[in-house]
C-alpha cells in the first residue's frame, strides 16, 4: 500500500466530514466512504488521482477502508468535558460575565473566528467545542479592558493542563479573544530554553499572526485576512526580544494610537525581561494607561516563583512583577501542568518597588484532557503497566548518579533494543498509512551536554549498522538467518509484537524503504545541527537531550522513549515526560524503557496531582478560594518532600512538616517479609481485638457503644484513642521515609494524630471471601482478605498498594449516612465520617517475585496466610480547615530519599 494515497484520499474525505455542522449523522462516515469507493469503482483510481491532484494515486485495499473507517468514528468520537473553576472571595462579588454575556455578541470577534476555523481543521468537533468554553470562562475572570468605568486593574490568575495535552492551543484561543476584547499588549513568555521560545513563536505566528517572515502561515492562509488587523509582532521565530528588532518592527507606529495588538513572546530570562522593561519605559515616561496588557506566563511552575525572602526577590520574579506594574491595566495568567511550586508563592506577600507577587488570588481554571489524550494517568496507572519496558541493565553504564566527566564505554543492551524497536514502529506506522507523518525516539538519560555527545556518538554507530544490515539483506528470503542485526531486530519485533496485525516479513520490508531516514539528533545549547520537523516533509528522528527537552517542547510522533532521569520534585520530573500528548492511531505502538522506581515515583505524582484535581472541584462547588487550594496542596501528604527538599534550599535549621491527614485514607501497603515480625502482628491485632471486644462488646453494649456483624466484618464503635495509640505504637510498620511516599503509611504523622486529636476512634475487622482461609480470635471467626504482593526482598507490597477494598470506609456509616451516595465514593464517605476508623486485615497472600510485566510467572507464585495490614480512614476533607499535625523531619530522611536521585535544586531555578 501507498501510504501517500492513503493520506490524500483520507485528507479528502476528512475535509468533507468537516464541513457538516453540528453531530455527525450516524452513517455519515461510511456513506462518504463509499462515495469515494463508488467513484474509483466506476471510473478508475486515476480519474480520482487527477480530482486530487495527485497523478500516481494508487487504489487502497480493503484493509485500509476498514482502517480508515475506524480511524475516523476514534477521531469524530473525541470527548472532553469543560474544567474546574475557582474564584478568589473578591473575584467572586465582580462582573465576571462581561464576555459570555456581551462583549463576545457585541465584537466581530475577528481573531477568535480564524483561530478556531484554524484548529476545526485538525482537532474533533468537542475539543474546538470545548477549549471555546474553557477559554471562555478564563476571558470572563481577567477582566474587560475597554470598561471605561474601570481606571485601572491587575488580575492574578492560573490555567493547570495536563503535559504536552494542548495548552498552547488553549493559550492561544484566550490571546485571539483577548485581542478581540481590546487588549492590546499582549506577552507570551516562553520556557527557558531558545529551543521552546522559538517553537512558541511559529506556533503563535500560525494561531494570531497569521504570517512568517512576510509568507503566510496558519490562519493567514484562510484568505480572510484584514491588513488593519494584523498583528504586529515584536519578536520573530529566529529572534528573542532586542530593541533594534523592536524598533524596526514596529515600523514607527504611535503606540499610544495602534490598534492592532501587539505581540512579544520571549524566553524566560531576566536579561530579556529587563530589555522589555526598558524598551517600553523608553515609549512611555509613565505607567501605560491607555492599553491594557495581557501577560501569558508558560510552565509557570519554573523560575517564576520567588524562592527568596520578600525583601529580595528572586530575579525573574522580579521582572515579571516589575513589567506588570508598567501597565494600568494587566492580566497575568499562569500555565503550568504542574502546580505544586507555585503554592509557595506568599498570596499576601507585597515589596514597594515591584508590587505583589502574583500568586493566582483571582481564579484557578483547571482544563481537562480529552478523551483521546496519551496521559499519565493512561500509562502510569494502568494495573498492567503494558506501556512501560521495565529496565535494569543501565546501573553499570549509566548509573542515575554519574557526573558529567564519567567515562562512558557503551549503552546499556536495553537501549539498543529500544533503538531497534523504535526501527520497527517506523515500518508499522508506514504500514498503517501513516508513512508521511513524523516518528522520534527520545533519549534522556542525563542533564550533561557531555554525556549527550558521548551517548550520540554510540547511538549514531549502532544505528548506521542496522541501515547497512537492513539496507543490504532486507529483502533476502530469511533476512535473519543472513544477518545477526537483523535476527535481533526479528527477536525484538516477536518479543514486543506477538500479536500485530502485520507479519514479521512485512513489517521488515516495509522497513528497508525509510531506514536510511532515521537520523541522530542531539537537542541542547550546544547542538551543531538542529532538530527540525518539516510541514513539507516527515522525519525520523532519534532524539538524545535532557533540560532542552523539557517543559513544554514537543517532540513530533514519539513512540519509544529510554528515560533514566530521576529527580526529587513532582514538577520537574513530570515535565521531562515527553511521551504524554496525543498518539492518533499509534498509541499501541507507545513504550518507555524505563526502571521501576522511576515508573512508579511518576505513578505517585499522577495518584497527588489526581487526589489535588479532585480537592479543586470539590473546592469549586464549595465556593471555595485558591488560597484555599494552595493550603491543600502544601499540606497534601504527598508534598512532604517537595516542601521539605524546597526549605532545604533557603536554610539548615530543623525542618517540620504539616501534614492535613483530613479526607484520607493511609494504609500498610508494603507487610514485613520476615516472617517472625509478621507473626508477632498478627499476635497485637488479636490481643488488640480481643481487648476492645471485652470492652465494648456485648457486655458494654449502649447506643453510641456497639459491636457488630455486618456481612461477615466486625465493627466496634467509640473506642478511646489510648487503645488506638498503643496498637500503633506497636504494629510494626515497613518504612523508607517520614512521609510514607512508597509505602503510603507516614505513621509518624499518624501517631501524632491521634495524639493531636481528641477524638474516639471506630476499629472495624474485614472478613474475606467463604472460600479462604479462616483466621479466629476466642469466638470471632473471619475469613482472610485475599490480595495480590510483589515480593521486594525485605518487604512485600500489595499490588496497586491498596489494601481495603472500594466500600470498606463506609462500614461505619449508619443508613441515613448511607442514603443518595456511593460507598465506593472515598472521598463522599470520609466526609460524613463521625471518627477516624481504624481497618484491620488478616491477609492470605498470593506472591509474584516477578516485576517485569513483560515475564512470564509461571512457577513464581507462592501462598502466605497470615500477613498482618492495616489502614485509617481519617474523617474530613476540605472544609475541614487547617487541622494539621506536625512533624520534625530528619536529616537522614532527606539524605536517603536525594540519595538515588539527581542533586538538582540549582538547575530548578537555572
Amino acid at each position: 500500500m501507498e501510504s501517500n494515497s492513503y493520506q490524500v484520499i483520507k485528507s479528502f474525505i476528512l475535509k468533507k466530514l468537516q464541513e457538516v455542522e453540528g453531530v455527525l449523522p450516524e452513517n455519515k462516515i461510511k456513506e462518504e466512504i463509499e462515495v469515494i469507493q463508488k467513484v474509483i469503482f466506476s471510473n478508475g483510481i486515476s480519474l480520482l488521482g487527477t480530482i486530487l491532484s495527485t497523478p500516481d494515486l494508487k487504489d487502497l485495499t480493503e484493509e485500509d477502508w476498514i482502517r480508515m473507517r475506524r480511524e475516523f468514528e476514534t477521531h469524530f468520537d473525541v470527548r472532553m468535558e469543560t474544567g474546574i473553576l475557582v474564584q478568589g472571595e473578591e473575584q467572586q462579588k465582580r462582573d465576571t460575565t462581561w464576555w459570555t454575556g456581551k462583549s463576545k455578541q457585541e465584537l466581530n470577534g475577528y481573531y477568535w473566528k480564524r483561530y478556531k476555523e484554524f484548529i476545526s481543521k485538525s482537532l474533533a468537533p468537542e475539543v474546538v467545542k470545548t477549549t471555546d468554553e474553557d477559554t471562555d470562562r478564563v476571558m470572563d475572570n481577567i477582566e474587560n479592558p475597554t470598561n471605561v468605568s474601570i481606571e485601572a486593574f491587575s488580575r492574578l490568575g492560573m490555567v493547570v493542563g495536563h503535559v504536552q495535552s494542548g495548552k498552547t492551543s488553549n493559550y492561544s484561543a484566550l490571546v485571539c479573544k483577548a485581542a478581540d476584547a481590546g487588549y492590546k499588549f499582549i506577552v507570551v513568555i516562553a520556557g527557558g530554553m531558545n529551543n521552546l521560545r522559538d517553537q512558541t513563536q511559529v506556533r503563535m505566528n500560525e494561531a494570531f499572526v497569521g504570517k512568517d517572515k512576510g509568507v503566510p502561515v496558519g490562519v493567514g492562509k484562510l484568505g480572510n485576512m484584514k491588513a488593519e488587523m494584523l498583528p504586529i509582532s515584536l519578536t520573530t521565530a529566529e529572534q528573542d526580544f532586542n530593541k533594534q528588532d523592536a524598533d524596526r518592527n514596529k515600523q514607527g507606529i504611535n503606540l499610544d494610537n495602534i490598534k492592532s495588538p501587539i505581540l512579544i513572546v520571549i524566553k524566560k530570562n531576566s536579561k530579556t525581561l529587563l530589555n522589555v522593561i526598558n524598551w517600553l519605559k523608553a515609549q512611555y515616561r509613565n505607567q501605560i494607561a491607555r492599553h491594557a496588557m495581557l501577560m501569558i506566563d508558560d510552565e509557570s511552575d519554573y523560575a517564576s516563583i520567588n524562592t527568596k525572602s520578600e525583601d529580595d526577590p528572586t530575579i525573574i520574579n522580579k521582572r515579571l512583577r516589575e513589567l506588570l506594574q508598567l501597565f494600568h491595566k494587566s492580566a497575568y495568567v499562569a500555565y503550568t501542568a504542574t502546580p505544586y511550586a507555585n503554592i509557595f508563592i506568599d498570596h499576601e506577600a507585597r515589596n514597594e518597588d515591584v508590587g505583589k507577587d502574583i500568586f493566582p488570588k483571582d481564579f484557578i481554571y483547571a482544563i481537562k484532557a480529552p478523551t483521546n489524550y496519551f496521559g499519565a494517568a493512561k500509562i502510569f496507572l494502568d494495573p498492567g503497566l503494558k506501556h512501560i519496558i521495565p529496565i535494569k541493565d543501565y546501573t553499570h553504564t549509566l548509573p542515575l548518579t554519574h557526573k558529567k566527566d564519567d567515562p562512558l564505554k557503551s549503552l546499556p543492551d536495553s537501549l539498543f533494543e529500544a533503538i531497534r524497536h523504535f526501527f520497527i514502529n517506523i515500518g508499522i506506522r508506514r504500514l498503517r498509512g501513516q508513512g508521511d507523518k513524523h516518528n522520534s525516539m527520545l533519549i534522556h538519560v542525563t542533564r550533561f551536554t557531555l554525556m549527550h555527545q558521548r551517548v550520540g556518538i554510540f547511538s549514531y554507530e549502532y544505528v548506521e549498522k542496522v541501515q547497512n544490515a537492513v539496507s543490504s539483506f532486507g529483502r533476502l528470503t530469511d533476512a535473519s538467518a543472513q544477518n545477526s542485526l537483523i535476527k535481533d531486530l526479528k527477536e525484538t519485533f516477536l518479543k514486543r509484537y506477538s500479536t500485530l496485525e502485520f507479519s514479521w516479513e512485512a513489517v521488515l520490508h516495509s522497513m528497508v524503504d525509510v531506514i536510511s531516514t532515521v537520523i541522530v539528533r542531539e537537542v541542547h545549547n550546544h547542538t551543531t545541527i538542529p532538530l527540525v520537523y518539516r510541514n513539507d516533509s516527515s522525519t525520523n528522528a532519534i532524539v538524545i537531550g535532557g533540560t532542552s527537552l523539557s517543559r513544554g517542547y514537543t517532540v513530533e510522533g514519539l513512540s519509544i522513549s529510554y528515560f533514566i532521569r530521576s529527580t526529587v520534585f513532582y514538577d520537574t520530573l513530570m515535565q521531562m515526560g515527553r511521551w504524554f500528548g496525543y498518539r492518533p492511531n499509534y498509541e499501541d505502538l507507545c513504550f518507555i524503557y524505563m526502571p521501576m522506581d522511576v515508573a512508579n515515583r511518576f505513578r505517585l505524582i499522577i495518584e497527588a496531582t489526581e487526589d489535588l484535581i479532585d480537592d479543586l472541584d470539590r473546592m469549586a462547588k464549595a465556593k471555595m478560594t485558591p488560597e484555599h487550594f494552595g493550603l491543600s496542596v502544601k499540606f497534601h501528604p504527598d508534598s512532604g518532600l517537595q516542601v521539605t527538599a524546597r526549605n532545604k534550599q533557603k536554610n539548615s535549621k530543623d525542618i517540620y512538616f504539616e501534614m492535613k491527614l483530613d479526607g484520607t485514607a493511609k494504609e500498610t501497603s508494603w507487610v514485613h517479609n520476615d516472617i517472625n515480625i509478621n507473626n508477632r502482628n498478627i499476635e497485637l491485632i488479636k490481643s488488640f481485638v480481643t481487648q476492645i471486644d471485652k470492652q465494648y462488646g456485648p457486655e458494654n453494649w449502649s447506643d453510641s457503644n456497639e459491636k457488630e456483624k455486618t456481612y461477615r466484618n466486625y465493627l466496634w464503635r467509640d473506642v478511646d484513642k489510648e487503645a488506638i495509640a498503643y496498637f500503633l505504637e506497636h504494629f510494626n510498620v515497613v518504612t523508607s521515609d517520614q512521609f510514607g511516599l512508597n509505602s503510603r503509611m507516614p505513621i509518624e504523622f499518624v501517631r501524632e494524630y491521634v495524639n493531636k486529636m481528641e477524638t474516639k476512634w471506630d476499629v472495624a475487622l474485614y472478613s474475606g471471601e467463604d472460600k479462604n482461609a479462616e483466621f479466629c480470635i476466642g469466638d470471632i471467626q473471619i475469613k482472610q482478605e485475599r490480595r495480590k504482593f510483589t515480593d521486594k526482598g525485605d518487604h512485600l507490597e500489595i499490588k496497586n498498594r491498596q489494601v481495603s477494598s472500594g466500600s470498606a470506609e463506609a462500614i461505619s456509616l449508619c443508613e441515613k449516612d448511607l442514603e443518595g451516595i456511593n460507598k465506593s465514593d472515598r472521598k463522599t464517605v470520609r466526609s460524613k465520617l463521625k471518627r477516624p476508623l481504624l481497618m484491620l486485615h488478616v491477609i492470605d497472600g498470593e506472591i509474584s517475585k516477578v516485576e517485569d510485566t513483560n515475564q512470564s510467572i509461571e512457577d513464581k507464585i507462592i501462598h502466605q496466610t497470615d500477613l498482618a495490614a492495616f489502614g485509617i480512614s481519617f474523617p474530613g476533607g476540605i472544609e475541614s480547615g487547617k487541622k494539621t499535625v506536625k512533624v520534625k523531619i530528619n536529616s537522614v530522611t532527606i539524605k536517603n530519599l536525594l540519595s538515588n536521585t539527581e542533586d538538582d535544586y540549582d538547575d530548578y531555578q537555572e
